[in-house]
Parts: structure tokens; sequence; C-alpha cells
């Protein structure tokens, strides 16, 4: 008996296929890309080269390239030049292509020509999705992550980092100037060429000192007192609340709670999320197409204009309130213990006096309304109540849509769970798709359409895997 498996003669003729077609399996997803792609009017859709004129050398037809990047981001292949690479060897890709072998700098300038034709494309997936009925319950989560923008932290600069660098090379050339001085006291107390050496240094470090001059410049014509070398648009953000940061973009995302498809998408450089309820929470209604829906979010996305903008357009946002004051830590009452009454317009306070309604103001565009009780002074419970003399409560003028929304969160204790359910471990995937290394691309507009790819290859995998490569080839044919 053999000890081992024997593989083939390479000298041996082989009686291989001799069409490309019985190469590829009928349950392989290479055909439910092939399918999409020749489903679309590329025309309609932007994509450049689609009516090129005649005369000159051939063109590749967006169509070929399409499928070479739709198939590389379902295989984890994202680099142009790998994909030239699987081109040529991949008889997956080879079946797709028709053979066709593009280089890499004809796929590169396809992904970069053709940003938001790629990101039209993504959506047109999620209404062939809402054509088959995938979408039968108007639940969201929304969520957003950091992801590292081909721009280091050293090539980063705010106003704080500047001062902070500027006061290390302060004190390098006074450590280096003190050298010099003992230098000229006594040339024994330092090695020979050292003194060379710290004038190299010290010259060095004046030109950068004039760099961050410039720098300073720039970052106060900056809109937001940031810029970036490498990649312009990229912004140093916190992430994981560890107090660390990262120089990247801020991938928002909203996905259906049913099947864990990403609905919408969107990429920005603000390094927090309590401006994107309302604009992510539209989109997905949008594509959802319909009238009301549930918009589930964390605590990173309370804003009291977001909100009440989600729920002026018919959406049901769920976000729980983040605890801000330090009064229970530390003892005393908060805001949830005392009442309101709307009859009376004035708040109930845990010793049952009446805080009632002083003055109006307006503070950051928002209409607050100020209350307190006459009798706070002598109050036997007011150590326990604040600080000061009187206990101000304050309201804002829709006050009432936020109480609604932490009573719907309150009969819905699940909603938190659910949320983590249905989105964390999309990012997760989308992560370990892309990698740990930063994203390939550079600029706000080129860094949209590679997530773009993204989820619409995360999309398209999650739909084999519900409706099988058969299904969603009849799918796209129906």
């Amino acid at each position: 008996m053999k000890r081992f498996v024997d593989g083939i003669d390479r000298s041996q003729g082989l009686l291989l296929p001799d069409r490309l077609e019985d190469y590829v399996h009928e349950d392989n997803p290479v055909r439910v890309v092939d399918a999409f792609v020749e489903a679309l009017d590329l025309s309609a859709l932007g994509f450049e080269a689609a009516n090129r004129a005649a005369g000159g050398r051939p063109a590749y037809h967006p169509a070929t390239l399409l499928k070479i990047y739709i198939y590389g981001y379902l295989n984890r292949i994202q680099s142009s030049r790998r994909l030239e690479r699987e081109a040529q060897r991949n008889l997956e890709l080879i079946w797709l292509t028709g053979r066709l072998a593009p280089d890499f700098k004809t796929i590169a300038d396809f992904r970069k020509d053709n940003g938001g034709a790629i990101t039209a494309v993504c959506s047109r997936f999620i209404a062939l999705c809402r054509t088959m009925q995938v979408f039968s319950h108007a639940v969201v989560a929304i969520d957003g992550s950091k992801l590292k923008a081909v721009n280091s932290r050293d090539r980063n600069f705010t106003v704080g980092k500047v001062k902070g660098r500027r006061k290390q090379l302060e004190e390098s050339v006074a450590r280096y100037l003190a050298e010099l001085d003992r230098a000229d006291r006594d040339a024994t107390l330092l090695p020979e060429g050292r003194v060379p050496h710290l004038k190299d240094k010290l010259a060095k470090l004046r030109a950068q000192m004039d760099k961050l001059d410039t720098i300073e410049r720039q970052l106060q014509d900056a809109p937001d007192h940031q810029i970036s070398l490498t990649d312009p648009d990229a912004r140093s953000m916190t992430s994981s609340g560890r107090g660390t940061g990262t120089v990247g973009y801020n991938v928002q995302a909203a996905v259906d709670a049913e099947h864990h498809l990403i609905v919408a998408h969107d990429v920005t450089n603000a390094g927090h999320d309590r401006t994107q309820l309302s604009a992510m929470a539209k989109k997905a209604r949008e594509a959802l197409g319909t009238e009301r829906m549930t918009a589930l979010a964390d605590r990173g996305y309370f804003n009291a204009p977001e909100i009440l903008a989600c729920e002026q357009a018919g959406i049901i946002p769920l976000v729980p309130k983040p605890l801000t004051s330090n009064s229970k830590a530390e003892g005393r009452f908060d805001k949830r213990d005392f009442t309101y009454d709307p009859a009376t317009d004035a708040y109930e306070c845990p010793a049952g006096e009446h805080a009632i309604h002083r003055f109006t103001t307006e503070e950051n565009g928002l209409t607050l309304h100020k209350y307190w009780s006459s009798a706070c002074p002598r109050c036997p419970m007011r150590t326990r109540c604040t600080t000061s003399s009187y206990r101000r409560i304050t309201r804002w003028e829709h006050e009432h849509v936020l109480e609604t929304m932490q009573m719907l969160l309150h009969a819905r204790p699940q909603a938190a769970v659910a949320r983590r359910q249905t989105v964390e471990h999309v990012f997760g995937t989308l992560k370990s798709w892309l990698g740990t290394t930063p994203l390939l691309t550079k600029t706000l507009p080129k860094v949209r359409t590679e997530i773009s790819l993204a989820v619409l290859a995360y999309n398209m995998k999650r739909m084999i895997k519900i409706m099988g490569t058969q299904g969603m080839v009849r799918a796209i044919a129906a």
C-alpha cells in the first residue's frame, strides 16, 4: 500500500474541457455577479465609456471592469495589481471576463473615474432586494465605525498637536544649545565630532520649526482647524472610547434587522455620530420604500434636533439618552426625579414643591424653558438636590418628543440587544474583509467608492446565502 497520494506526471497530456463554461459550476457565486452586471443599464447609471465613440484602440467595456471589482471584493482581493494577476490565472475570473485581462492601471482608473456610478450600482442591488420582498420588517440599526486612512498620525496636525510638537522641538533645541555652551567653555567635555553633529541637529530642528510655522498658518485657514498632509480629507478621530485615536474616516451604515443587509451607507470625516442619525435614517427609509420605519442607534447618536427631524419625517428613533450629569453619582437628584405636568407647565420636585416656568432662552439654536421653585432656599432636601440656592430645570420646546422616545425604549428593553446583534457583526465582517491595513484610496469621494464596493460585495454574499446562487440568478432574470 502506498504511503502518499501520487500526483500526475507534468508531461502527461490532459483531456481538459474545451469550454470555459464547463469550469464554473451552476452553484458558483460568480454566476450571480455575471447575471447582475449584465442586467444593469450601465449608461443610465453613469459609467464612462459605456457609449464610447468609434475610433482608436477599443476600450474595455465597463461591465467587464465592474465584474472584476465585484468578484475581487467578494473574494477579499481589493488591490488593482492583485486583480490584474487573478484575471490572468483565476479560472472563475477568466470565465467572468471572457479571458480578458486588463492591466492594473486600467482597473484602478475604472474605480477612480466611476465613483458615483459604482455607488448607484450598490443602491440598485438594494432595489433588487426590495423587489424580491426580503424587507418585510421596516426596522434598521444604525451605527458608525472608524476606518484608517492612508495618512499616518505623524502627518495629521491639529492646533494641540502643533503646540505639543513645538514644545518638544524647543526642549531639544535648548538641550543641544546647552551642550554647545559647555563645549565652548571646555572642548574636552564633549567627544570629538560631537559639535558638528549638534550643529547639524540644530539646523534640522530649525527647519522643522519653520515647517510647523507654515502648518500653523494653514491650520488657521482650515474650517475645522485640522489638516492631513497625505490624504487631505482624512481626520483624526477618537476610537473605542479609550482615548486613543486614528486618522481615518467615519463609515455609517443602516442595517436591516431581519436579514442584516446594509440598506444604506455613507462615509464622512466627522469624528462623531451625533449629526448622522436623521440623514442615515432617511436614506434607509428611501431604500426600503416604506412610509414608516424604526431606527435603532446607540447613545453616540443622541441629538435632540436629529431625533426631532426623524420624528417629523415619520421615522421612529430609538436612541438611549447618555447620562451626562454627575448628580446621581454624587448622591443628588437628577432631572429624572422631577415630574413634568403639561397642564400647569410646571415640574414637581421630590419634596413635593412646584418648579414653575421663569423665562425662555435660546442656546445653540435650541429654544429652552427654565424652571425653578421659590421654596428651594428653605427646602430641607436642598443639599440632596443642588449645591446652589435654587435647583433650575431646563426643558427643550420639543422635550415631549424625547420623552415619548424614552417611553418606547422602556417598553422595548430588547432594542439595545437587537441593535448590537444586527449591526456590530456587519462592521466586524467588513473590517475583516478590508483587512487591518489602511484603506487603498485617498480623499473622501474615492473612499466612498471603495466602501460602496465592499458594501455591494457584502450584500451580494448575504443574498446568495439566503436565496442560493440559482435562486439569485432567477430573481435577477425575472
